[in-house]
């Protein structure tokens, strides 16, 4: 992580700032394993409280960790009644059917790259490219990942890298007349790809202070 770190202040004075404010790197990680995906999945579009609540209920009744085994024993009426919604327990009932028949297989993915993880993982309802690069990212530990479909990614990268130009140029282009309030255009993948470049092989690390920036209170 040192060596990561230390590439990212060298190479990007906007980041060695970004790193300076919030500190080491303290990426946490979870075991790239069938539980890992399926708990994922519980958490996909819920804030942290209700997503816990809802993910305990349904381990609770599933078994922790979870297994494909666990999750295919329980009927909709129970995954409902644990909080998920129909569409969720079909993705988790998707990803077991699927995993215990052998078509996915998390003993493989340490030994694929990552275009071949993503498209591994996404043959699984409700997986989409985000969500297998979370795994890349926070299980299989992969230190080059740009998930340019997140929200936080793409607002930090605004924030830091695009609002400050675009500021400087309203400045020059105002003088002298009443300035506008600018809209917010957050990058695409073609210009996040250009602003990550030198990131490179440390893209994640770098995603992980993004998503931190977002949370530290700044004067």
């Amino acid at each position: 992580m040192k060596r990561a770190v230390g590439h990212l202040k060298k190479s990007d004075p906007v980041m060695r700032a970004i790193i300076e404010r919030i500190g080491p790197c303290r990426m946490q990680f979870g075991p790239p394993e069938f539980h890992s995906l399926a708990e994922a999945i519980v958490y996909q579009q819920l804030n942290g409280k209700a997503a816990e609540t809802i993910f305990k209920r349904f381990a609770a009744l599933a078994g922790e960790p979870l297994t494909p085994e666990g999750i295919l024993k329980l009927s909709d009426e129970q995954m409902r009644g644990a909080g998920l919604s129909k569409q969720k327990l079909s993705y988790l009932k998707d990803l077991s059917a699927k995993t215990d028949a052998g078509l996915v297989d998390f003993a493989r993915l340490q030994d694929l790259p990552d275009a071949e993880v993503i498209e591994h993982l996404t043959q699984v309802k409700g997986i989409g490219v985000w969500t297998a690069q979370m795994f890349l990212m926070f299980s299989l530990k992969r230190e080059n990942i740009l998930p340019t479909g997140d929200f936080g990614v793409r607002m930090a990268m605004h924030k830091h890298y695009l609002d400050v130009q675009l500021a400087k140029a309203g400045k020059k282009a105002a003088a002298g007349k009443k300035a506008r309030k600018r809209k917010i255009k957050l990058p695409g993948p073609e210009q996040m790809e250009k602003i990550a470049k030198c990131w490179e092989p440390y893209r994640s690390v770098a995603c992980w202070y993004l998503w931190k920036s977002l949370d530290t209170k700044t004067l």
